[in-house]
C-alpha cells in the first residue's frame, strides 16, 4: 500500500483547513456577546442564538427553504429518471441537443435567469408565488440531478434487466424492481446535490420571491443590508448544526456510503 508523501499530506491539510475555516469562523463569531462581529476570546454567550426567537421571519424562511428544496429536488429527480434512461440507452436524432438543453442552466448566470423568470412569471401571474419558486428551482437544479442519475444509468448492467424479462417480468415490474433500485445511489446523490443548491440559492431567488415566500438565504441577504450584528452568524451556525446532525442520523440509520455509493462498509 502506497503512502502519501509529505507534500501530499501538506496539500491535503491545507485543503481541509481552507474548506473548514469559513465554517469555523462563522460558528465562532456566533458565540460572541458583543453587538458587533467579533471573535469571543474570554466571554462566550448564547445571546444571538436567543435573539433568533425574536425574529420569527428567519424560522418561517427556514421551513420555506426546506420545503422548497425538498419539493424541487424531488421533482427534478423524477424528471431526470426518464431523461437519463433515454439518453444513456438510446441513440436518436437530437440526443446531444436534448442533453445540452437540460444542462444549459449551468451556462447561464443566475442573475440573468432571475430577471427572465421575473418577467415570465409576471406575465403568467405567478410572480412572488411558491409555485413560481418551485418551477424556477426545478430548472436550476435539474442539471445536478440529471448528471448523477445519468452516470448511474450509463453504468447499469442491462443483463440483469434482460434476466428479469426472461423470467416473465413486465416492463413496469423491471423498472420498479430492478432498474430503479440499481440507480438509487445516483438518485440519492442527485437529490442531495440538487437540494443543497436549491436551499442555498439566493442570486436568482431574490428576484422572484415575494414577501411571503422569501427563503432563508434571501431573508439573510435582506437582513445584512441594514444590520451588521452577529444574528446572521447564529442562524448560519444553527443551519450547520442541523445539517451535521441530519447527516449523522442518516449515517447511523441507513449509512451514507450505502445510500450515496451503493455499498455498505463491508464493500457490498
Amino acid at each position: 500500500m502506497s503512502r502519501n508523501g509529505p507534500i501530499a499530506l501538506a496539500y491535503h491539510t491545507l485543503f481541509v483547513i481552507f474548506m473548514l475555516a469559513p465554517i469555523v469562523v462563522v460558528c465562532w463569531v456566533a458565540f460572541t456577546p458583543e453587538g458587533f462581529l467579533s471573535f469571543p476570546t474570554t466571554n462566550w454567550s448564547l445571546r444571538w442564538f436567543r435573539a433568533i426567537a425574536r425574529y420569527p421571519e428567519f424560522i418561517s424562511a427556514f421551513w420555506q427553504s426546506l420545503g422548497l428544496g425538498a419539493l424541487s429536488s424531488a421533482l427534478a429527480v423524477g424528471f431526470s429518471v426518464p431523461a437519463a434512461l433515454a439518453i444513456a440507452r438510446h441513440r436518436f436524432k437530437g440526443r446531444e441537443a436534448f442533453t445540452a438543453l437540460f444542462m444549459s442552466p449551468l451556462m447561464i448566470p443566475y442573475i440573468v435567469l432571475g430577471i427572465a423568470f421575473l418577467r415570465f412569471f409576471t406575465e403568467i401571474g405567478l410572480s412572488g408565488s411558491f409555485t413560481g419558486l418551485v418551477l424556477a428551482h426545478i430548472v436550476v437544479v435539474m442539471p445536478f440531478a440529471l448528471r448523477l442519475t445519468l452516470a448511474s444509468a450509463a453504468g447499469l448492467d442491462r443483463s440483469i434487466e434482460h434476466a428479469a424479462v426472461s423470467l416473465g417480468a413486465s416492463e413496469w415490474t423491471v423498472l420498479k424492481r430492478v432498474t430503479l433500485p440499481l440507480v438509487v445511489p445516483g438518485l440519492a446523490s442527485g437529490w442531495a446535490l440538487a437540494f443543497i443548491n436549491s436551499f442555498d440559492e439566493v442570486t436568482m431567488t431574490v428576484f422572484i420571491a415575494g414577501p411571503g415566500t422569501a427563503t432563508l438565504p434571501v431573508r439573510m441577504f435582506l437582513y445584512i443590508q441594514d444590520n451588521i450584528d452577529p444574528l446572521v452568524t447564529s442562524v448560519s451556525a444553527c443551519v450547520i448544526a442541523i445539517t451535521v446532525g441530519g447527516l449523522i442520523a442518516l449515517d447511523r440509520a441507513y449509512g451514507l456510503e450505502r445510500l450515496l455509493v451503493g455499498r455498505g462498509h463491508d464493500g457490498r
